[in-house]
């Protein structure tokens, strides 16, 4: 079996086996107005971690670090500028260190790019993943405008995250999905979250 890293989250890595595959490509897929960067704080507190940010300045990513209840460590946050985009992340992820957490906030934007430079830009992510036997978690926005390449992210990732959050009465509803899963188990029911200022999962049994 694959070595695997920790999501930061106890009961899904039961779940799922342990935890993710080394060199895995997850792709969280989450509404816009919802806490999913809940999840990608969990993801940086179990080891060191590459925080690169495609819309917000590193001063807001760091800002929001330091307002959550996640331990999230001291990661290393880098703004990928608008200017050569794909050249630049893929340079700034080729200091990954090895058995690493290699975030990239949102996704959505090199999803906008031509598709031969998303590809390049994947194609460089999956060797340099191997390479250091680390992880990266792909922050894909699923809100009222999804580009076109969502479909090939789906189809490139190992691993698919997927965070609904619906409003039921006076209450919101946020539930995860692991539909897809390489080199080990998809789960065939959604888990109920929890998600305040950390990640909680609801095991009461009316999870369906």
């Amino acid at each position: 079996m694959a070595s695997r890293l920790s999501t930061g989250i106890g009961l899904l890595d039961q779940r799922l086996g342990g935890g993710i595959p080394t060199g895995s490509i997850v792709a969280l897929n989450a509404p816009p107005a919802s806490q999913a960067e809940l999840l990608l704080y969990e993801f940086m507190a179990p080891r060191e971690t590459l925080y690169l940010t495609l819309d917000r300045t590193e001063l807001a990513v760091a800002d929001g670090l330091r307002r959550t209840a996640i331990d999230t460590g001291d990661p290393t946050i880098q703004y990928v500028a608008a200017e050569s985009r794909v050249d630049h992340a893929i340079e700034l992820f080729h200091d990954l260190p090895e058995r690493a957490t290699l975030i990239v906030d949102p996704h959505t934007v090199i999803e906008r790019k031509e598709r031969s430079r998303f590809e390049e830009f994947m194609t460089q992510l999956r060797l340099h993943v191997i390479d250091t036997e680390s992880v990266a978690v792909l922050h894909c926005l699923d809100g009222r405008n999804v580009p076109a390449l969502r479909d090939t992210t789906s189809h490139m990732a190992d691993v698919i995250l997927q965070l609904t959050a619906t409003t039921a009465g006076a209450s919101v509803e946020t539930r995860l999905a692991v539909p897809k899963f390489r080199g080990g188990r998809a789960l065939t029911e959604t888990l109920k979250l929890q998600l305040t200022d950390s990640v909680e999962i609801d095991t009461s049994r009316d999870i369906a």
